[in-house]
């Protein structure tokens, strides 16, 4: 895998920054988020809306999930 600010290869076992290469990439990452340079997609901020309703409703007719009666 490659770390997704540098592109240098990493993996789980080589770094305690995973999936980053180093902290610096780690913290470069964390200032993009911090700065609105990242942000969540509109369609994925509406997805997540929908299952919040659905869950909602399931939880105030008590479940009835598989296994309940």
């Amino acid at each position: 895998m490659k770390c997704p600010i540098c592109a240098k290869p990493t993996s789980a076992g080589q770094s305690p920054e995973f999936p980053f290469c180093s902290e610096r990439c780690r913290l470069l990452d964390l200032g993009n988020w911090a700065s609105g340079r990242y942000v969540v997609s509109e369609s994925a901020l509406e997805d997540l809306a929908s299952f919040e309703t659905l869950d909602e409703r399931t939880r105030h007719k008590g479940g009835n999930g598989p296994g309940e009666e």
